[in-house]
């Protein structure tokens, strides 16, 4: 059975904001291997010649966080702290985010990452506080050239604790582009390895269920937003200019995921749910 909830520590508004400017560069080269590894997982197609143009948003693969065993929490994650402010709030997720592509990384090249905090902000929803932790990240290859800016949205939030029934929001509707995707724990395990992604809620399932309360795997918002890029730039056949994103229900392993997409002019939309669900991810494509 899922554990009670547990109570959080106040939160210090003043003190997390502290957090704003803190920065972090992370290098790592982007190797053959690597991108026929991200290639094999994603299904998309790579050239692994020296030179050659990396997969789209293979950047999200390179130089992660690597905190040593004592470092992590329960969960898998990192303890709080550090680069990201220590917000007590027990759960975290990718709510969105946006690139800007500049050039595109190439097999060989060192990439570079600097990170930097950029706002910290604090709302009320309707289970209790949720956090917002905005990081800017400037993607550069050799001698500086602009690869990539990304804004990436990160929400805190407490265990869920509303029982209260609600309404069932409406199915998402059928775009005139779709794309099936099985979300096995096989292809969820190799996208958290990939990403160097030890969050357990990716690839144990007893403690999804058991400890998080989830029906399920849950699939990576990353990975979930890397997939509907990908479907954009194949629709269009090049990568986009932009690219903005944002999630809003979570899908798990337990049924297959639909990707749409609608065309309109320079821009796409696109949106991802399960069969006969909601909306889980809502996408925008600009070319």
């Amino acid at each position: 059975m899922p554990q009670p909830p547990t109570g959080s520590a106040p939160i210090d508004l003043a003190l997390l904001r502290g957090w704003i400017g803190r920065s972090d560069t992370a290098a790592e080269t982007v190797t053959p291997e690597l991108a026929r590894r991200f290639a094999a997982t994603l299904g998309c197609g790579c050239d692994p010649a020296a030179g050659a143009a990396a997969p789209l948003l293979i950047h999200l693969c390179i130089a992660p966080p690597a905190a040593a065993m004592t470092d992590l929490g329960r969960d898998g994650h990192p303890a709080k702290g550090g680069f990201l402010p220590p917000v007590p709030l027990p759960r975290r997720m990718w709510a969105g985010g946006a690139f800007t592509f500049h050039d595109a990384p190439r097999i060989g090249e060192e990439i570079t990452r600097r990170s930097t905090v950029t706002d910290v902000t604090l709302k009320q929803g309707r289970t209790g506080p949720l956090c917002f932790v905005t990081v800017q990240h400037e993607i550069t290859g050799p001698d500086a050239r602009p690869l990539l800016t990304e804004r990436q949205d990160i929400v805190y939030r407490s265990e869920a604790t509303d029982t209260a029934a609600k309404a069932a929001p409406p199915a998402a509707p059928a775009g005139h582009h779709q794309r099936r995707i099985t979300p096995t724990p096989t292809l969820l395990f190799r996208y958290s390895a990939l990403t160097f992604n030890g969050h357990r809620i990716h690839y144990d399932a007893p403690y999804a269920r058991q400890v998080e309360g989830y029906p399920g795997l849950v699939v990576h918002g990353p990975m979930l937003a890397t997939l509907l890029c990908h479907f954009a730039a194949d629709l269009h056949g090049q990568p986009p200019k932009t690219f903005h994103f944002r999630s809003l229900s979570t899908l798990f392993d337990d049924a297959d995921i639909i990707l749409h997409a609608e065309a309109g002019g320079s821009t796409l939309r696109l949106w991802a749910a399960r069969d006969g669900g909601p909306v889980a991810m809502d996408a925008r494509a600009e070319f």
